[in-house]
């Protein structure tokens, strides 16, 4: 059944999870992690199940990103040939993440995501040059080789999952391709636009998207990514590394919480 809204939402609710979407949709723009703004605030809305908070939420960052990607591309100019595969790969696997997302809980993987953010936080303090020129690992085949398997992995992730692909992109296209943030930030919009809506392909035909609500959501987040895009292409690369910074440890702090509240409380408890 298609809904447009929530039953139990309020105007109060609604301006708070618009203003999270806004500001959701700048941090997605320069460096990802969005979601860890925008999905919490979903879930404050009475009645509203994770799953149907998921979708809505989906539908919301396609707006974003794309706004953010095109923002980006005017910009900065990058260079479609790896982007565009790594988006298609991206699309397919997330569509096949989403499939299966009910099957496997979420607190299996949390704990070895945030293992995996502290050693990406770790790695990037320790070389400050990481990411400031593009030095391209790879050339040829091998580079869009090693660009479609980080697709497909991440993509699916989004899929499954979702906290911090925006930064997980960054972060591979730094560290594995050579790009520097602000080229690694192009991309990746490209690639993320593409997961959330191989996401969104799922759970529109079942129905869990508030479409209401998600073109709001998607109205917010265009005007933040626009601005978020612009402003990171004028900063340019050791500003999105900082940002990055930050937002891993956000992501974290986040996500180390509900590793504790989910496994380890209850045992001391």
């Amino acid at each position: 059944m298609t809904e447009l809204l929530p039953e139990g939402l309020t105007t109060a609710t609604l301006v708070l999870v618009l203003l999270a979407a806004l500001t959701a949709g700048f941090v997605d723009a320069v460096v990802g992690g969005g979601g860890l703004i925008q999905l919490p605030a979903l879930l404050l809305v009475p009645g509203i199940s994770p799953v149907q908070a998921l979708a809505t939420n989906k539908l919301g960052s396609v707006f974003g990103t794309s706004t953010s990607a095109l923002t980006y591309y005017r910009r900065v100019r990058p260079d479609l040939r790896t982007a565009l595969p790594m988006a298609g790969l991206a699309l397919a696997s997330s569509f096949a993440g989403a499939s299966v997302a009910a099957l496997l809980p979420a607190s299996v993987f949390k704990p070895v995501i945030v293992v995996a953010l502290v050693g990406i936080g770790a790695f990037t303090v320790l070389r400050p040059a990481l990411g400031e020129v593009t030095a391209l690992r790879h050339t040829g085949r091998r580079h869009h080789g090693v660009a479609a398997a980080l697709g497909l992995v991440i993509g699916f992730y989004d899929g499954i999952l979702g906290p911090g692909t925006g930064s997980f992109l960054v972060f591979a296209m730094v560290s594995l391709l050579g790009y520097d943030f602000l080229n690694a930030s192009a991309k990746a919009k490209i690639v993320n636009c593409a997961t959330n809506l191989g996401a969104l392909l799922f759970f529109v035909p079942h129905g869990s998207v508030f479409w209401g609500l998600g073109l709001l959501l998607g109205a917010a987040n265009m005007v933040g990514g626009y601005l978020g895009a612009r402003t990171a292409t004028s900063r340019g690369s050791r500003f999105i590394r900082i940002a990055f910074l930050v937002v891993v440890t956000a992501l974290i702090v986040r996500l180390g919480v509900d590793v504790w509240q989910e496994n380890i409380g209850p045992r001391l408890g």
